[in-house]
């Protein structure tokens, strides 16, 4: 009789990405998944998305506040406006922390952008090159 292995998980589960939404590090395992998520091509989108995640409890209270229905229509938004912001503004720090957490180089950076960037500073050389 053999034994079973229990595959490894390589997404987090619902339960994992809140946690992991509001900071918390996932196995080693999905090390791949994290990398992807902070640095693949919609990074920028899913930072943005899960940002929101632990500011919903109040968004969700701006909601049970007393008065109009567009009065608290209103505290919600600037919340959320003001909640994205935020985000945004302190993205590249918030991106840095999560990959050094999970054992990453803090400076990973897209591949495609970087192989972008490169061939658009080669382009710029040879056509700016100063010959003398």
């Amino acid at each position: 009789m053999t034994a079973t292995r229990k595959p490894t998980r390589k997404r987090p589960g619902p339960l994992q990405w809140i946690g992991y939404s509001f900071g918390r590090t996932l196995p080693p395992s999905m090390q791949e998944w994290v990398r992807n998520d902070l640095t693949g091509d919609h990074a920028v989108a899913r930072h943005l998305i899960r940002g929101m995640v632990p500011f919903l409890p109040l968004f969700g209270a701006g909601l049970l506040l007393p008065g109009p229905l567009a009065l608290r229509g209103g505290v919600v938004l600037l919340g959320l406006l003001l909640a994205l912001f935020y985000s945004a503004a302190y993205m590249e720090p918030n991106r840095k922390r999560r990959l050094q957490r999970h054992g990453l180089p803090a400076d990973l950076q897209n591949g495609r952008k970087i192989q972008q960037f490169e061939a658009e500073k080669a382009r710029y050389q040879r056509h700016y090159r100063s010959d003398p």
